[in-house]
């Protein structure tokens, strides 16, 4: 008997991860492993929403997960699978679509922000109606819990409310999934903005120290502190931000010295880059292995998927005997 409640996690396949990707998300991830039962997706059909070119999909993701991979995701508890290779996620999707309107989807405060970040004129029909796909792929698995961070969790809601009106139209099919947020949510590119590998503003778990250090070298820091001796806000620094998370056991010792002016920014940057260097090297010589060895990154997708195409069978048919399709 199901134990522990499941959850149902994924990313589009954007290739290798970065540092935003591994604090927002894949961190949590392996921290949840144990707790519960963890289905990881791979959001292929995603990648749609934005753009039509799928000549970079199936590298992205083999890139992508040699790096859930180095990080801890265990395949053998954790199924990682591709979304396009499971029919089932198509025929929900558009069952669900039958339950929402246009005009609760336009409202959606995730897809606003995203039209204004992508500068998006005109939004196709698959863009809109993205969170209906993802609250899909969440209850065919009969996920329970979400773990997102805050800027997802309307796509929640709405997953929310088609299985309320699913289970109310029907029959009871559908959990009624939580929404459980990430303690460090995000993490600043740098420049200060939304990290991203499109504004060249990351830190990917790959790169060398040497690399990390040429990236950080050029990194935001407090406008106002010109000279080492000048006092600091570390409150207004991007480096600061990342010292909180790679560097906590010393944020006191750093603000002081960079309040005081003792401490300055090149040397802030080193402490900093250590840290990070010292979280991610253990990650690297798996990394390797995966990467160079991606016929057996593929052949540990496809045992997820063979896994987790028998849960999304099962739901289906308790689906169509709901909606006596079958």
């Amino acid at each position: 008997m199901k134990t522990k409640k499941r959850i149902l996690s994924g990313m589009r396949p954007t290739g290798k991860m970065h540092l935003g990707n591994y604090v927002g998300a894949l961190e949590n991830w392996v921290k949840l492993q144990g707790q519960y039962e963890n289905f990881h997706l791979i959001a292929d059909y995603h990648v749609l929403t934005t753009t039509t070119d799928t000549s970079e999909i199936l590298n992205n993701t083999l890139e992508m997960v040699c790096d859930w991979l180095a990080v801890g995701i265990d395949p053998a508890i954790s199924p990682i699978f591709r979304q396009s290779q499971i029919k089932e996620h198509s025929e929900l999707f558009l069952l669900f679509s039958m339950l929402i309107t246009t005009a609760r989807l336009e409202r959606n405060p995730t897809l606003k922000e995203q039209v204004k970040d992508l500068n998006i004129d005109t939004i196709i029909y698959g863009h809109l109606g993205y969170p209906v796909l993802q609250s899909a792929d969440i209850l065919l698995y009969k996920g329970e819990v979400v773990p997102v961070g805050e800027d997802q969790a309307p796509h929640v809601e709405i997953t929310r409310e088609i299985a309320r009106k699913f289970n109310n139209i029907y029959s009871e099919v559908f959990p009624i999934s939580e929404t459980k947020l990430t303690d460090f949510a995000r993490l600043p590119g740098l420049d200060g903005n939304k990290m991203s590998k499109s504004m060249n503003n990351t830190i990917l778990l790959s790169d060398s120290e040497d690399v990390i250090m040429q990236k950080v070298r050029k990194a935001i820091t407090d406008t106002q502190k010109l000279r080492r001796n000048d006092p600091g806000r570390p409150e207004v620094c991007l480096v600061f931000t990342y010292q909180e998370k790679f560097n906590n056991g010393k944020t006191d010792e750093i603000i002081e010295g960079c309040k005081s002016g003792a401490l300055g920014c090149v040397d802030c940057k080193k402490m900093c880059v250590q840290a990070i260097n010292e979280h991610i090297s253990p990650y690297t010589e798996k990394r390797n292995y995966y990467a160079n060895n991606k016929n057996e990154v593929l052949d540990i997708i496809r045992d997820g998927e063979k896994r987790a195409q028998k849960e999304a069978v099962s739901t289906m048919n308790e689906v169509r005997e709901a909606m006596k399709l079958g």
